[in-house]
């Protein structure tokens, strides 16, 4: 039995890249950059007014000024400002090159005559120079990026409608045990709904992967073989869920190595999900996670998705908060690290979630994150600051 942290370190370092592809950037969102994007124009292109105001020398403040246009946005100006002059401009619009100052419409007064006075106080330039924000030839993204609306934003700024990206793992799901029906089904007596398909499955697609569901594997060796070596077959990265215990019919073991698969290990030393399974085939890598659902929720966050991540040429890494813990937290076993459900209070204090085990899976969606309790550890105090690992 191995640490979370070996097992991350054994599963992070078998990653297999999946290639790249050349998509619109209009599909690009949640994508893995594959390249470094390079702008081609400087930004702001030119000195852009900040406010809607007269651009004018600084020097000349202080005096009426002639206005001698107005600048919009999007057009070129069509007169030279001189001495004891401005123009009237937009915000977005450019300044004039003999200009060094914007004021702003509400820090000046028209006069009868037609001219314009400032009447601020001189602090802020209000305007932004050419190229202030990015020079043409700067590297504005870099590769390994995770795509969000601000990253295309900054593709389309600069032109770059043609997006290299990590093609998105293909991953193949599937449950095992006669017990488990599918959601549509009412289960009879002894049997449950499969969650765990499911579950996994929308975390693989949040995630960025491809996931396809290859259905239920009956508690027969022959079949599960058949159906875990066409996965193998099809993909990048296999989730098996259930079958991986101590059990009769926990063969999932056997049938990996029966199909191709070197075992890396198959129990690590976290509650919940002690009886995880982890190895490498030629193609790609296969993981055989508990059947309860909980179990399979926490090892697919701390193990397969930041693997995921890695595939894509991306380092994933949660987002934590250190909060003090809002009451005391007390376990009775201690063997093992364990992953506490948390939810984040009003007080921005963690608070234990109500959590019965790892099959009660409606716990979580009254959890904000996770809390690792190391080994050994058994107690938790109230005002202690833990780490909170957001879900």
């Amino acid at each position: 039995m191995i640490s979370t942290e070996e097992a991350y370190r054994i599963v992070t370092g078998n990653a297999r890249e999946t290639g790249t592809e050349i998509i619109s950037f209009r599909d690009a969102l949640g994508r893995i950059l594959a390249e470094d994007v390079i702008s081609d124009t400087d930004m702001p292109p030119f000195n852009r007014s900040a406010v809607d105001g007269f651009a004018c020398r600084k020097d000349d403040l202080g005096n009426e000024l002639e206005i001698t246009e107005t600048i919009r946005a999007g057009k070129e100006p069509e007169k030279t400002v001189g001495k004891l002059q401005c123009a009237r401009i937009m915000t977005g619009a450019i300044v004039p090159d003999s200009c060094d100052f914007v004021f702003m419409i509400e820090n000046s007064t028209i006069l009868p005559s037609g001219k314009v006075v400032f009447t601020g106080i001189p602090r802020k330039l209000n305007y932004t120079l050419k190229g202030e924000d990015v020079r043409c030839g700067d590297v504005i993204l870099r590769k390994g990026k995770l795509i969000r609306p601000q990253e295309i934003a900054a593709l389309t700024s600069v032109g770059h409608i043609s997006v290299k990206v990590a093609r998105k793992p293909a991953i193949a799901v599937i449950s095992t045990g006669d017990e488990l029906v599918e959601p549509e089904n009412k289960p009879e007596r002894a049997r449950i709904r499969n969650s765990n398909a499911y579950q996994l499955l929308a975390q693989a697609e949040a995630a960025g992967a491809k996931a396809k569901y290859y259905g239920i594997a009956p508690d027969d060796e022959s079949s599960t073989y058949d159906l875990i070596s066409r996965a193998i077959s099809e993909n990048e990265l296999v989730i098996i869920t259930g079958g991986v215990s101590m059990g009769d019919f926990d063969f999932v073991p056997s049938v990996l190595r029966r199909a191709g698969v070197t075992i890396l290990f198959d129990r690590v030393n976290v509650q919940p999900g002690r009886p995880t399974t982890f190895g490498t085939h030629e193609k790609g890598v296969v993981f055989g996670l508990p059947g309860n659902p909980v179990s399979a929720f926490i090892q697919f966050e701390t193990l397969v998705k930041p693997l995921i991540y890695k595939m894509m040429g991306s380092e994933w890494t949660p987002l934590v908060q250190n909060l003090p813990m809002a009451v005391k937290f007390e376990r009775k076993s201690h063997s093992r690290a364990a992953w506490i459900p948390v939810a984040i209070t009003d007080k921005n204090e963690a608070m234990p979630a109500e959590y019965h085990g790892s099959a009660h899976i409606t716990a979580y969606p009254n959890a904000d994150g996770i809390v690792l309790m190391p080994p050994d550890k058994v107690i938790f105090e109230k005002g202690e600051i833990v780490s909170v690992r957001q879900i």
